[in-house]
């Protein structure tokens, strides 16, 4: 009688059990190139900058925060929270940049993060120191690392020249803290997670789906994500970040 009365006391004051325990969902995206495809590289790694468009309109529309990592603590004081990332740091991620200040309003502040191969920085299709610069001091793109040569770190005996000189290079471009990396081809193991708590506070992988806080043991070093791919329709975006 006691247990019953307890019951439906707590279902009164703190909703239903599934409504007490529920976690957040955030969905974490990862883009690589925001161009048209032309015959080059692998079609569903890009997504045409209209297609771009309507996502971030949509994630405008529907009430959405977009986050960079130096505002993870605000996770859990904003209703919809997502991060967009956009790995390998290929100079027609400008188009992000153009689609964000198109979109943004008084009310909508968009925000990414472009994880950065250091030692590609200015290659013919990179991004520039310079454009490095400029996209960290308009307050819309976060500049992180993502290594400094691309190797598969679990495979990878020197990590030390991998995660530390790809930092210390980014944070000398753009005159601020380098605290988060995407792993490459989304490999880690214990040994690279290890090494990765040395210089930042959080890695990525590309195991798919959204983070849902779980307190296990260097949560904030297996980050999962989402890829968006060429072929993503709106709707299926949509699902995605439900």
């Amino acid at each position: 009688m006691y247990k019953l009365l307890f019951l439906i006391l707590g279902f009164l004051f703190f909703g239903s059990p599934t409504e007490v325990f529920a976690q957040k969902k955030v969905p974490i995206l990862v883009y690589h190139s925001i161009a048209q495809f032309t015959g080059h590289g692998q079609k569903e790694l890009y997504v045409t900058p209209e297609n771009f468009e309507m996502q971030v309109g949509y994630l405008r529309d529907h009430g959405y925060t977009l986050l960079t990592f130096e505002q993870w603590q605000n996770i859990d004081l904003v209703k919809k929270p997502i991060f967009l990332t956009f790995d390998d740091g290929y100079k027609n991620n400008l188009n992000v940049f153009k689609v964000f200040q198109k979109l943004q309003t008084n009310q909508f502040k968009p925000a990414g993060t472009f994880f950065i191969i250091s030692d590609f920085i200015g290659r013919t299709n990179r991004l520039s120191s310079d454009d490095l610069k400029s996209l960290s001091k308009s307050g819309l793109i976060s500049i992180q690392s993502h290594t400094a040569t691309h190797p598969d770190l679990t495979e990878t005996e020197n990590l030390d020249s991998e995660l530390r000189d790809s930092k210390r290079k980014l944070e000398k471009i753009i005159g601020k803290q380098v605290i988060a990396i995407s792993y490459p081809y989304g490999n880690v193991n214990s040994r690279v997670v290890t090494e990765t708590k040395k210089y930042y506070l959080f890695g990525l992988t590309t195991t798919p789906g959204p983070y849902i806080k779980q307190g296990i043991e260097n949560e904030d070093y297996l980050l999962p994500r989402t890829y968006i791919k060429y072929s993503t329709k709106l709707n299926d975006f949509a699902k995605i970040v439900k």
